[in-house]
């Protein structure tokens, strides 16, 4: 019989689709400054960057080694540094220009409608999510779900990252979920499964890309949908 009550989800790359999402925002800067005649780049190349600097400083803020100012102040100026430009050469509002629209994009991960409208019929759904607070609430909003969510719980408020297991004890706390009808829905191994085993939490591991791993879980899927089939 399933006990399961209160099912929390991670937010990017889970529900909300984060790489669709920068991907589109920052094909619109790179024509929009001319990037490619910095130094006769392609998106590609600048694409390229993007995602291995941006998962380098977020793996330094998920482990509290680098502020959130410093994520969003110093991000741009690394990638034109890894590509050979300049860094001096960064528009002074190109991070705010990507903070501001990037979030306002509407793409969710295949699925999530579905699977939120079916789910929210007979449980408590609540974000667990590293990102601020200012940013995930727009996109909650943007992508027309924010009406879905009893909690939402971020680092900031609750004053601890995943994978500490604090942030998911918080967010029993604040949600008045008991331990055993809790379950945590995220597709990152290392943040959202394995912070919430530490904090005694069932989870079940979203890993469309199929990736090898031994972690004991719960449940595993590879598609949001089989969700309405746990639940």
């Amino acid at each position: 019989m399933n006990v399961h009550r209160h099912l929390f989800f991670d937010l990017d790359h889970t529900l909300w689709d984060f790489e669709r999402s920068s991907t589109e925002t920052l094909s619109e800067l790179f024509y929009e400054y001319e990037i490619g005649s910095l130094r006769k780049i392609t998106f590609e190349e600048f694409l390229v960057s993007f995602k291995k600097i941006n998962s380098e400083l977020w793996h330094l803020y998920d482990h509290n080694q680098i502020t959130k100012d410093y994520l969003r102040n110093k991000r741009f100026h690394l990638i034109f540094d890894h590509l050979g430009i300049d860094p001096k050469l960064v528009p002074s509002n190109m991070s705010q220009i990507y903070l501001a629209r990037c979030p306002q994009k509407p793409y969710l991960i295949e699925h999530s409608l579905e699977v939120l409208e079916h789910l929210s019929q007979n449980y408590m759904l609540h974000i667990v999510t590293n990102g601020f607070k200012e940013v995930q609430g727009v996109k909650l909003k943007s992508a027309n779900i924010s009406h879905y969510f009893n909690c939402v719980i971020t680092s900031e408020c609750s004053g601890h990252k995943k994978p500490s297991k604090e942030i998911f004890t918080y967010a029993l706390e604040l949600t008045g979920a008991q331990l055993k009808e809790a379950v945590m829905i995220g597709d990152n191994l290392a943040t959202d499964i394995k912070g919430a085993q530490a904090a005694g939490m069932d989870c079940i591991f979203f890993n469309p890309e199929r990736i090898a791993h031994n972690e004991k879980l719960f449940k595993e899927i590879t598609t949001l949908i089989e969700l309405k089939n746990i639940y």
